[in-house]
C-alpha cells in the first residue's frame, strides 16, 4: 500500500506517542509499504537531531508553529492547499490522521476533497489536559471537535477496550481497539546495572522508586513525589530518580535537590534506567494508553499506577503490579505506601511483570494496524462528505 501519516508528533522529539508512530510506520516499511511521514518541521531537525540512521520511509517536513503552553512541541499549520496539489499528483492509497491539530485538519479536509480513504487514531486526551492548563471551561467543545474530527474518518483506532467504551459514550463512531506493543529485548531486567545505582546514592538494599515521562502538571508529577516523601519518611534509604523534562523539572529540582533528576534518556541508557529501579510510579489520569508502564512491567518493575488504560488492560492487582483506584490521590498514596512495606513481595511481582511483557509484542500489534489500513484503503470510491 501506498500509506501517508499526518501527525504533530515525530521522532526527534521523545514522547510515548512520537516513538508509537515510529515504531508503527518502520514495521510497515519493513512489510512492503510505501509509507510517507507527513509533520512539522520540529527544532531538533534544525540542530540536525533526527538521527536514527536511514530512515526507511519517506519525510515531508512543513513549516510549524510553537504549541502555547506545551514548550518544545510545534503544532503544524493548515496547508490544505499544499497537501491538495502534492496528493492530486501523487496519490496515496490511505492517509492515516494520528493527531487533531491544524495539520490533521488540513490533511482531512483535502483527502476528502480527493476522496482518498482516511482512518485515524486517538493517542492523547487533549480535551482532558485543559484542567491541567487552564482550559477546563471549554472541555466539551473541545471533545465536540475531537467527535467531529474522528467521526468523518472511515475508522478511528484506540489503544484499549476502555477506551473505546468511553469514547463510544461521547458518540463516536467506528472504534476499533489498536493496542501498543513494548520491545521486550530493549526494555529487560538484564540491563539492571549496579554502577547505575550508585550514582543515584543508592546501595545494594535500598528501594528505588523511579518515574518516567515529561516532568508536567497533565502527568500528576505532583502526586508521584508526594506519594515518595511519605515512603522516605518510614524508609530514609529509599531513593527517588525522575527520567525525563518538562516545565516543572526547574522547580521540582531546585525544592528536592536529594532527588535525581536524570533528564532526558533514549535507547538502552533509558531501558537501564528502568531496570535499575524497583517500584515504577505512574500517577497520570490523561492516557490514552501510557506506554511506560509497558516498558515498566517489561523491565521487572514493581509498577503502581491508577485502574485505567494501559493499567487496566495489563496489571492484575497483587500478582503483576498494583492498582489505585482512578484518579483517587488518597488511594494512590495508600498504594505506594503498601507496596513499599511488602518487600518481600517484590521478587515474584516483577517476574510476573516480565512475564506479562513478553506477551506484548510490537509484530502483533504492526500487523493488526496494516489490517485496519487494508480495510479502510478498500473504501476507495465511495462517496465521503467532509465537514468543517
Amino acid at each position: 500500500m501506498k500509506i501517508t501519516l499526518v501527525t504533530e508528533t515525530f521522532p526527534p522529539e521523545v514522547n510515548g506517542v512520537a516513538m508509537t508512530l515510529d515504531r508503527i510506520v518502520r514495521g510497515l516499511a519493513r512489510a512492503g509499504d510505501e509509507v510517507t511521514v507527513v509533520r512539522p518541521r520540529q527544532a531538533a531537525d534544525r540542530r540536525g537531531g533526527s538521527g536514527g540512521g536511514e530512515k526507511p520511509f519517506a519525510e515531508w517536513l512543513l513549516p510549524g508553529v510553537a504549541l502555547p503552553k506545551y514548550e518544545g512541541l510545534m503544532m503544524g499549520l493548515p496547508f490544505v492547499g499544499r497537501l491538495t496539489t502534492t496528493w492530486k499528483h501523487a496519490r496515496p492509497d490511505v492517509v492515516h490522521i494520528a493527531t487533531e491539530g491544524p495539520l490533521g485538519w488540513a490533511a482531512l479536509g483535502a483527502a476528502s476533497k480527493l476522496g482518498i480513504p482516511i482512518s485515524s487514531s486517538f493517542h492523547t486526551n487533549f480535551h482532558q489536559y485543559g484542567d491541567h492548563y487552564g482550559f477546563g471551561a471549554i472541555k466539551e467543545v473541545a471533545v465536540g471537535y475531537l467527535r467531529s474530527f474522528h467521526n468523518q474518518t472511515a475508522v478511528t483506532m484506540v489503544p484499549t477496550r476502555q477506551m473505546r467504551a468511553r469514547l463510544s459514550e461521547d458518540g463516536f463512531a467506528n472504534l476499533a481497539v489498536v493496542s501498543r506493543g513494548v520491545d521486550v529485548a530493549l526494555f529487560s531486567p538484564a540491563r539492571r546495572s549496579a554502577e547505575l545505582r550508585e550514582t543515584w546514592g543508592a546501595k545494594p538494599d535500598d528501594p528505588v522508586f523511579i518515574y518516567v515521562g515529561r516532568i508536567a502538571k497533565e502527568k500528576n508529577i505532583g502526586l508521584a513525589v508526594e506519594s515518595f516523601l511519605e515512603v522516605r519518611a518510614e524508609t530514609p534509604g529509599a531513593r527517588l530518580v525522575l527520567v525525563g523534562d518538562g516545565p516543572e523539572r526547574a522547580a521540582l529540582q531546585k525544592r528536592y535537590p536529594e532527588f535525581h533528576f536524570a533528564g532526558m534518556q533514549r535507547g538502552e541508557a533509558l531501558a537501564s534506567h528502568y531496570a535499575s529501579g524497583d517500584v515504577f510510579l505512574f500517577p497520570s489520569v490523561t492516557e490514552t494508553f501510557g506506554n511506560v508502564v509497558t516498558e515498566a512491567l517489561g523491565s521487572g518493575l514493581v509498577v503502581v499506577t491508577y485502574d485505567y488504560a494501559a493499567g487496566r488492560e495489563y496489571i492484575e492487582h497483587g500478582r503483576n503490579g498494583v492498582l489505585a483506584a482512578f484518579d483517587d490521590p488518597a488511594a494512590y498514596r495508600r498504594a505506594v505506601s503498601t507496596i513499599s512495606r511488602q518487600r518481600g513481595s517484590w521478587p515474584a511481582m516483577r517476574a510476573a511483570a516480565r512475564e506479562t511483557a513478553l506477551g506484548v509484542t510490537w509484530d502483533a500489534i504492526i500487523a493488526r494496524f496494516r489490517r485496519t489500513l487494508a480495510d479502510v484503503a478498500a473504501t476507495a470510491g465511495r462517496d465521503v462528505s467532509f465537514v468543517v
